[in-house]
Protein backbone atom coordinates (compact mmCIF):
# COMPACT_ATOMS: atom_id res chain seq x y z
CA UNK A 1 0.00 0.00 0.00
CA UNK A 2 1.34 3.02 -1.13
CA UNK A 3 2.12 5.69 2.10
CA UNK A 4 2.71 9.31 2.46
CA UNK A 5 6.58 10.34 3.55
CA UNK A 6 8.05 13.33 3.79
CA UNK A 7 12.02 13.25 3.11
CA UNK A 8 13.95 16.33 5.04
CA UNK A 9 16.84 17.73 3.14
CA UNK A 10 18.40 17.09 0.30
CA UNK A 11 21.50 15.90 0.20
CA UNK A 12 22.56 12.41 -1.57
CA UNK A 13 20.91 10.70 2.05
CA UNK A 14 17.27 12.57 0.86
CA UNK A 15 17.88 12.72 -2.53
CA UNK A 16 18.66 8.70 -2.83
CA UNK A 17 15.78 8.37 -0.26
CA UNK A 18 13.22 9.78 -2.18
CA UNK A 19 14.47 8.66 -5.12
CA UNK A 20 14.06 4.68 -4.51
CA UNK A 21 10.73 5.30 -1.95
CA UNK A 22 8.84 7.15 -4.73
CA UNK A 23 9.00 4.38 -7.01
CA UNK A 24 6.18 3.05 -4.39
CA UNK A 25 5.42 5.80 -1.95
CA UNK A 26 4.23 9.36 -2.63
CA UNK A 27 7.27 11.11 -1.81
CA UNK A 28 7.53 14.98 -0.54
CA UNK A 29 11.06 16.47 -0.39
CA UNK A 30 11.68 19.59 2.15
CA UNK A 31 14.66 21.61 1.26
CA UNK A 32 15.75 24.93 3.42
CA UNK A 33 17.36 25.94 0.60
CA UNK A 34 16.23 27.43 -2.60
CA UNK A 35 18.53 24.30 -4.50
CA UNK A 36 18.49 21.12 -3.91
CA UNK A 37 22.04 18.90 -3.29
CA UNK A 38 23.40 19.95 0.15
CA UNK A 39 27.62 18.90 -0.45
CA UNK A 40 27.15 18.48 -4.26
CA UNK A 41 27.06 22.08 -4.73
CA UNK A 42 27.94 22.84 -8.58
CA UNK A 43 28.28 26.68 -9.56
CA UNK A 44 28.47 28.44 -13.04
CA UNK A 45 31.63 30.42 -13.41
CA UNK A 46 32.54 33.06 -16.41
CA UNK A 47 36.57 33.94 -16.82
CA UNK A 48 37.01 35.80 -20.08
CA UNK A 49 33.71 35.21 -21.46
CA UNK A 50 33.53 31.62 -21.25
CA UNK A 51 31.67 29.39 -18.56
CA UNK A 52 32.88 27.02 -16.08
CA UNK A 53 30.79 24.59 -14.01
CA UNK A 54 33.43 24.18 -10.53
CA UNK A 55 32.45 22.16 -7.96
CA UNK A 56 32.70 22.71 -3.97
CA UNK A 57 31.40 20.33 -2.16
CA UNK A 58 31.42 16.64 -3.40
CA UNK A 59 33.57 16.18 -6.48
CA UNK A 60 35.31 12.39 -6.57
CA UNK A 61 34.04 8.89 -6.59
CA UNK A 62 34.80 5.50 -7.76
CA UNK A 63 33.44 2.30 -9.10
CA UNK A 64 35.11 0.34 -6.82
CA UNK A 65 34.54 1.95 -3.63
CA UNK A 66 31.15 3.76 -4.48
CA UNK A 67 29.17 1.28 -5.79
CA UNK A 68 26.11 2.41 -4.87
CA UNK A 69 26.65 5.86 -6.28
CA UNK A 70 27.92 4.88 -9.26
CA UNK A 71 24.83 2.34 -9.92
CA UNK A 72 22.94 5.45 -9.98
CA UNK A 73 24.88 7.37 -12.08
CA UNK A 74 24.61 4.19 -14.75
CA UNK A 75 20.68 4.28 -14.00
CA UNK A 76 20.39 7.51 -14.73
CA UNK A 77 22.80 8.03 -17.46
CA UNK A 78 24.99 10.61 -15.86
CA UNK A 79 28.68 11.03 -17.66
CA UNK A 80 31.73 11.03 -15.71
CA UNK A 81 35.45 11.52 -16.48
CA UNK A 82 38.78 10.50 -15.28
CA UNK A 83 40.59 12.67 -12.58
CA UNK A 84 44.10 12.65 -10.00
CA UNK A 85 43.66 12.47 -6.81
CA UNK A 86 47.49 14.15 -5.96
CA UNK A 87 48.54 15.16 -2.95
CA UNK A 88 50.99 17.72 -1.87
CA UNK A 89 52.30 19.67 1.35
CA UNK A 90 53.50 23.20 1.98
CA UNK A 91 54.61 24.03 5.46
CA UNK A 92 54.53 27.66 5.88
CA UNK A 93 57.17 27.97 8.85
CA UNK A 94 59.79 26.01 7.14
CA UNK A 95 59.05 26.41 3.62
CA UNK A 96 58.97 22.54 2.87
CA UNK A 97 56.70 21.84 -0.55
CA UNK A 98 56.28 18.25 -1.74
CA UNK A 99 53.94 16.63 -4.03
CA UNK A 100 53.29 12.48 -3.65
CA UNK A 101 52.85 12.17 -7.51
CA UNK A 102 56.48 11.17 -8.72
CA UNK A 103 59.80 10.96 -7.78
CA UNK A 104 59.90 14.20 -10.13
CA UNK A 105 57.51 16.36 -7.80
CA UNK A 106 58.29 14.89 -4.00
CA UNK A 107 61.29 16.14 -4.66
CA UNK A 108 60.28 19.46 -6.17
CA UNK A 109 62.51 21.31 -3.79
CA UNK A 110 65.90 19.19 -4.45
CA UNK A 111 66.86 19.72 -0.93
CA UNK A 112 64.76 17.17 0.34
CA UNK A 113 67.29 14.80 -1.40
CA UNK A 114 70.05 15.14 1.51
CA UNK A 115 67.18 15.81 4.15
CA UNK A 116 67.44 12.79 6.95
CA UNK A 117 64.38 14.10 8.29
CA UNK A 118 62.66 13.93 5.13
CA UNK A 119 64.23 10.35 4.08
CA UNK A 120 62.85 9.38 7.57
CA UNK A 121 59.41 10.98 6.64
CA UNK A 122 58.97 8.44 3.85
CA UNK A 123 60.06 5.29 5.95
CA UNK A 124 57.66 6.55 8.34
CA UNK A 125 55.53 6.40 5.74
CA UNK A 126 56.06 3.09 4.24
CA UNK A 127 55.99 1.87 8.24
CA UNK A 128 52.42 2.99 8.84
CA UNK A 129 51.14 1.42 6.16
CA UNK A 130 52.74 -2.15 7.14
CA UNK A 131 52.02 -2.09 10.70
CA UNK A 132 48.50 0.22 11.10
CA UNK A 133 46.18 -2.66 9.73
CA UNK A 134 47.05 -4.51 12.77
CA UNK A 135 44.72 -2.26 14.49
CA UNK A 136 41.97 -3.81 12.49
CA UNK A 137 42.14 -7.33 14.37
CA UNK A 138 41.43 -5.77 18.38
CA UNK A 139 38.74 -6.17 20.43
CA UNK A 140 38.51 -2.89 21.93
CA UNK A 141 37.98 0.93 20.67
CA UNK A 142 41.87 0.85 20.36
CA UNK A 143 43.68 4.45 21.03
CA UNK A 144 43.12 7.54 19.10
CA UNK A 145 45.07 8.41 16.35
CA UNK A 146 47.30 11.05 18.60
CA UNK A 147 48.06 7.80 21.07
CA UNK A 148 48.92 5.09 18.06
CA UNK A 149 51.31 7.67 16.28
CA UNK A 150 53.07 8.50 20.06
CA UNK A 151 53.34 4.73 20.88
CA UNK A 152 54.64 3.89 17.70
CA UNK A 153 57.75 6.11 17.97
CA UNK A 154 56.39 8.13 14.46
CA UNK A 155 58.64 10.78 13.38
CA UNK A 156 57.24 14.76 13.53
CA UNK A 157 57.65 15.10 10.13
CA UNK A 158 55.31 12.20 9.08
CA UNK A 159 52.80 13.15 11.53
CA UNK A 160 52.55 17.18 10.72
CA UNK A 161 53.39 17.11 7.61
CA UNK A 162 51.92 14.06 5.80
CA UNK A 163 49.31 11.99 7.84
CA UNK A 164 47.39 14.93 9.66
CA UNK A 165 47.42 17.20 6.88
CA UNK A 166 45.81 14.57 4.82
CA UNK A 167 43.36 13.26 7.42
CA UNK A 168 42.57 17.32 7.93
CA UNK A 169 41.80 17.24 4.15
CA UNK A 170 39.96 14.16 3.93
CA UNK A 171 37.46 14.94 6.78
CA UNK A 172 37.89 18.88 6.76
CA UNK A 173 38.49 18.52 10.36
CA UNK A 174 41.47 20.73 13.20
CA UNK A 175 44.35 18.85 13.89
CA UNK A 176 43.09 18.45 17.36
CA UNK A 177 40.15 16.23 16.02
CA UNK A 178 42.11 14.47 13.81
CA UNK A 179 44.26 13.47 16.35
CA UNK A 180 41.57 12.61 18.56
CA UNK A 181 40.38 10.32 16.04
CA UNK A 182 40.16 6.42 16.84
CA UNK A 183 43.02 5.12 14.75
CA UNK A 184 41.22 2.12 14.08
CA UNK A 185 38.38 3.77 12.35
CA UNK A 186 40.72 6.37 10.26
CA UNK A 187 42.57 2.52 9.04
CA UNK A 188 39.46 0.67 8.22
CA UNK A 189 38.86 3.61 5.73
CA UNK A 190 42.18 3.60 4.17
CA UNK A 191 42.26 0.20 3.69
CA UNK A 192 38.71 0.24 2.73
CA UNK A 193 39.95 2.70 -0.10
CA UNK A 194 43.13 1.43 -0.68
CA UNK A 195 45.14 4.24 0.98
CA UNK A 196 47.75 2.11 2.98
CA UNK A 197 49.13 0.83 -0.35
CA UNK A 198 51.44 2.44 -3.13
CA UNK A 199 50.43 0.72 -6.01
CA UNK A 200 47.28 -0.22 -7.39
CA UNK A 201 44.52 2.03 -6.38
CA UNK A 202 41.48 1.88 -7.82
CA UNK A 203 41.00 5.58 -10.57
CA UNK A 204 39.10 8.24 -9.35
CA UNK A 205 36.24 10.00 -11.44
CA UNK A 206 34.24 13.45 -11.60
CA UNK A 207 30.96 14.20 -13.17
CA UNK A 208 31.34 15.59 -16.75
CA UNK A 209 29.92 19.19 -16.37
CA UNK A 210 29.65 19.36 -12.60
CA UNK A 211 28.32 17.50 -9.79
CA UNK A 212 25.06 18.39 -10.13
CA UNK A 213 24.32 17.12 -13.20
CA UNK A 214 22.78 13.87 -11.40
CA UNK A 215 21.05 15.77 -9.97
CA UNK A 216 19.65 17.24 -12.84
CA UNK A 217 19.25 13.33 -14.18
CA UNK A 218 17.19 12.33 -11.04
CA UNK A 219 14.87 15.72 -11.02
CA UNK A 220 13.98 14.38 -14.67
CA UNK A 221 12.85 11.24 -13.83
CA UNK A 222 11.52 10.92 -10.53
CA UNK A 223 7.84 11.52 -9.27
CA UNK A 224 8.83 13.62 -6.24
CA UNK A 225 7.05 16.87 -4.86
CA UNK A 226 9.97 19.05 -4.15
CA UNK A 227 9.76 22.02 -1.89
CA UNK A 228 12.91 24.25 -1.84
CA UNK A 229 12.99 27.23 -0.06
CA UNK A 230 10.78 25.39 2.02
CA UNK A 231 12.78 24.93 6.08
CA UNK A 232 10.88 22.42 8.17
CA UNK A 233 10.66 23.80 12.25
CA UNK A 234 9.76 20.74 13.66
CA UNK A 235 8.38 17.24 13.39
CA UNK A 236 5.38 16.45 15.75
CA UNK A 237 4.82 12.73 15.59
CA UNK A 238 1.54 11.21 16.68
CA UNK A 239 -0.09 7.09 16.74
CA UNK A 240 -1.62 7.70 12.66
CA UNK A 241 1.00 9.99 11.03
CA UNK A 242 3.03 13.00 11.71
CA UNK A 243 2.95 16.65 11.03
CA UNK A 244 5.62 18.52 9.38
CA UNK A 245 5.91 22.02 10.60
CA UNK A 246 7.72 24.65 7.92
CA UNK A 247 7.73 27.88 6.49
CA UNK A 248 4.59 27.02 4.58
CA UNK A 249 2.32 25.92 7.06
CA UNK A 250 1.41 22.60 8.59
CA UNK A 251 1.47 18.65 6.61
CA UNK A 252 0.19 15.71 7.10
CA UNK A 253 2.36 12.23 6.32
CA UNK A 254 2.18 8.71 7.32
CA UNK A 255 6.36 8.35 7.94
CA UNK A 256 9.27 11.19 7.75
CA UNK A 257 12.47 10.55 6.70
CA UNK A 258 14.90 12.77 8.70
CA UNK A 259 17.89 13.48 6.32
CA UNK A 260 19.86 16.19 7.41
CA UNK A 261 22.74 16.07 9.57
CA UNK A 262 22.04 14.67 12.60
CA UNK A 263 22.29 17.81 15.28
CA UNK A 264 19.44 19.21 13.13
CA UNK A 265 17.20 15.96 12.75
CA UNK A 266 17.14 16.50 16.75
CA UNK A 267 16.33 20.05 17.16
CA UNK A 268 13.24 19.15 14.94
CA UNK A 269 11.77 16.57 17.28
CA UNK A 270 10.29 18.35 20.32
CA UNK A 271 9.52 15.27 22.07
CA UNK A 272 12.40 13.46 21.19
CA UNK A 273 13.07 10.59 23.64
CA UNK A 274 16.36 9.45 25.93
CA UNK A 275 17.44 7.06 23.00
CA UNK A 276 17.00 9.90 20.33
CA UNK A 277 19.07 12.23 21.90
CA UNK A 278 21.46 9.83 22.94
CA UNK A 279 22.58 9.13 19.63
CA UNK A 280 21.99 12.03 17.63
CA UNK A 281 23.21 14.35 20.11
CA UNK A 282 26.40 12.45 20.46
CA UNK A 283 27.24 13.55 17.30
CA UNK A 284 29.26 16.72 16.43
CA UNK A 285 30.34 19.06 13.90
CA UNK A 286 32.76 21.35 12.53
CA UNK A 287 31.58 24.57 10.25
CA UNK A 288 34.33 24.32 7.53
CA UNK A 289 34.57 28.41 5.51
CA UNK A 290 34.80 27.22 2.00
CA UNK A 291 36.22 30.00 -1.03
CA UNK A 292 35.97 29.33 -4.40
CA UNK A 293 38.71 31.98 -6.29
CA UNK A 294 41.15 32.56 -8.20
CA UNK A 295 44.19 33.71 -5.96
CA UNK A 296 47.39 31.26 -6.93
CA UNK A 297 49.12 32.18 -3.77
CA UNK A 298 47.73 29.79 -1.69
CA UNK A 299 48.77 26.77 -3.93
CA UNK A 300 52.07 25.37 -3.30
CA UNK A 301 55.33 28.12 -4.28
CA UNK A 302 56.95 25.57 -6.43
CA UNK A 303 54.44 25.05 -9.53
CA UNK A 304 55.69 21.46 -9.65
CA UNK A 305 53.96 21.09 -6.16
CA UNK A 306 50.91 21.94 -7.30
CA UNK A 307 48.72 18.75 -6.92
CA UNK A 308 44.70 18.30 -6.74
CA UNK A 309 44.49 18.38 -2.77
CA UNK A 310 47.20 20.74 -1.35
CA UNK A 311 47.34 21.26 2.55
CA UNK A 312 48.98 24.26 3.70
CA UNK A 313 50.30 23.69 7.74
CA UNK A 314 50.39 27.32 9.32
CA UNK A 315 53.40 28.93 10.84
CA UNK A 316 51.40 29.45 14.33
CA UNK A 317 51.93 26.39 16.83
CA UNK A 318 48.06 24.82 17.03
CA UNK A 319 46.78 26.25 14.14
CA UNK A 320 44.53 24.16 11.97
CA UNK A 321 45.58 22.90 8.91
CA UNK A 322 43.48 23.80 5.59
CA UNK A 323 43.42 22.66 2.08
CA UNK A 324 43.08 24.13 -1.21
CA UNK A 325 41.85 21.93 -4.06
CA UNK A 326 43.13 22.83 -8.05
CA UNK A 327 39.41 22.46 -9.85
CA UNK A 328 41.58 22.84 -12.90
CA UNK A 329 43.24 19.28 -12.49
CA UNK A 330 40.48 17.47 -10.77
CA UNK A 331 37.31 18.64 -13.50
CA UNK A 332 39.84 18.88 -16.37
CA UNK A 333 38.98 22.61 -16.86
CA UNK A 334 40.89 24.55 -19.21
CA UNK A 335 40.45 28.05 -17.36
CA UNK A 336 42.70 30.91 -18.13
CA UNK A 337 43.37 30.92 -14.28
CA UNK A 338 43.72 28.60 -12.02
CA UNK A 339 40.25 27.59 -9.90
CA UNK A 340 40.79 26.91 -6.57
CA UNK A 341 38.44 25.95 -3.48
CA UNK A 342 40.13 26.34 -0.12
CA UNK A 343 38.83 26.00 3.18
CA UNK A 344 39.00 27.92 6.79
CA UNK A 345 42.21 29.87 4.95
CA UNK A 346 39.49 32.62 3.61
CA UNK A 347 41.69 35.54 5.63
CA UNK A 348 44.77 34.36 2.93
CA UNK A 349 42.29 34.90 0.10
CA UNK A 350 42.62 38.25 -2.36
CA UNK A 351 39.04 39.69 -1.89
CA UNK A 352 39.15 40.37 -5.63
CA UNK A 353 39.99 36.72 -6.56
CA UNK A 354 36.54 35.74 -4.88
CA UNK A 355 34.15 34.02 -6.85
CA UNK A 356 31.87 32.83 -4.45
CA UNK A 357 31.82 32.12 -0.47
CA UNK A 358 30.17 29.04 1.06
CA UNK A 359 29.85 27.03 4.46
CA UNK A 360 29.57 23.95 4.88
CA UNK A 361 29.30 21.73 8.22
CA UNK A 362 31.08 18.42 8.62
CA UNK A 363 31.05 15.28 11.17
CA UNK A 364 33.67 15.36 13.88
CA UNK A 365 34.92 11.60 14.28
CA UNK A 366 35.60 10.64 17.68
CA UNK A 367 35.20 7.60 20.05
CA UNK A 368 31.40 8.70 21.17
CA UNK A 369 30.63 9.21 17.33
CA UNK A 370 31.28 5.44 16.54
CA UNK A 371 29.71 4.37 19.26
CA UNK A 372 26.82 6.25 18.49
CA UNK A 373 27.02 5.08 15.20
CA UNK A 374 26.58 1.61 16.14
CA UNK A 375 22.93 2.23 18.19
CA UNK A 376 21.29 3.37 15.09
CA UNK A 377 19.05 0.26 15.03
CA UNK A 378 17.57 1.59 18.44
CA UNK A 379 15.87 4.54 16.59
CA UNK A 380 15.42 4.00 13.44
CA UNK A 381 12.09 3.29 11.97
CA UNK A 382 10.20 4.29 15.77
CA UNK A 383 7.47 6.68 16.34
CA UNK A 384 7.54 6.56 12.02
CA UNK A 385 10.88 8.11 12.25
CA UNK A 386 13.69 7.39 10.05
CA UNK A 387 17.11 8.57 9.40
CA UNK A 388 19.48 9.28 6.95
CA UNK A 389 22.84 10.98 6.22
CA UNK A 390 26.96 10.16 5.60
CA UNK A 391 26.97 10.48 9.23
CA UNK A 392 26.06 7.43 9.93
CA UNK A 393 29.60 6.06 7.95
CA UNK A 394 33.03 7.83 7.17
CA UNK A 395 30.80 11.12 6.13
CA UNK A 396 31.27 10.85 2.22
CA UNK A 397 29.04 10.44 -0.23
CA UNK A 398 28.86 7.11 -0.41
CA UNK A 399 28.01 6.67 3.37
CA UNK A 400 25.45 8.95 2.22
CA UNK A 401 23.90 7.04 -0.11
CA UNK A 402 24.28 3.24 1.73
CA UNK A 403 22.31 4.97 4.58
CA UNK A 404 19.30 6.11 2.27
CA UNK A 405 19.66 2.00 0.61
CA UNK A 406 19.58 0.53 4.13
CA UNK A 407 16.59 2.65 5.49
CA UNK A 408 14.70 2.10 2.38
CA UNK A 409 15.24 -1.64 2.47
CA UNK A 410 14.41 -1.66 6.42
CA UNK A 411 11.11 0.73 5.93
CA UNK A 412 9.91 -1.61 3.28
CA UNK A 413 10.33 -4.43 5.42
CA UNK A 414 8.91 -2.75 8.09
CA UNK A 415 5.81 -2.39 6.11
CA UNK A 416 5.55 -6.08 4.81
CA UNK A 417 6.06 -7.12 8.12
CA UNK A 418 2.90 -4.58 9.27
CA UNK A 419 0.78 -6.63 5.85
CA UNK A 420 1.40 -10.21 6.85
CA UNK A 421 3.83 -10.21 10.37
CA UNK A 422 3.35 -14.18 10.58
CA UNK A 423 5.71 -14.54 7.08
CA UNK A 424 8.75 -12.47 8.49
CA UNK A 425 8.41 -13.86 12.14
CA UNK A 426 8.92 -17.55 10.63
CA UNK A 427 5.07 -18.44 11.94
CA UNK A 428 3.21 -20.81 10.08
CA UNK A 429 0.16 -18.92 8.70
Amino acid sequence: MSRRIAVVGSGIAGLASAWWLSQRHEVTLFERCDRLGGHTHTHDIELNGRAYAVDTGFIVFNALHYPLLTALFDELGVESQPTTMSFSVHDEASGLEYNATSLDTLFCQRRNLASPAFWRMLLDLRRFYREAPALLHGDDEGPTLGDYLARGGYGRLFVEHHLVPMACALWSSPVASVLDFPARYLVQFMANHQMLQVQGRAPWRVVRGGSSRYIDALRARWRVRVRTGDPVHAVHRGDDGVDVDSASGRHRFDDVVLACHSDQALALLPDADARERAVLGTIRYQANDVVLHTDERLLPRHRKAWAAWNAHVPAAPGAACTVSYWMNLLQGLQAPRPLVVTLNRSEAIRPDRVLRRMEYAHPVYDHAMVRAQARRHEIQGRRRTWFAGAYWGWGFHEDGIRSARELVDAYEAARLHEANPAVLDGVAA
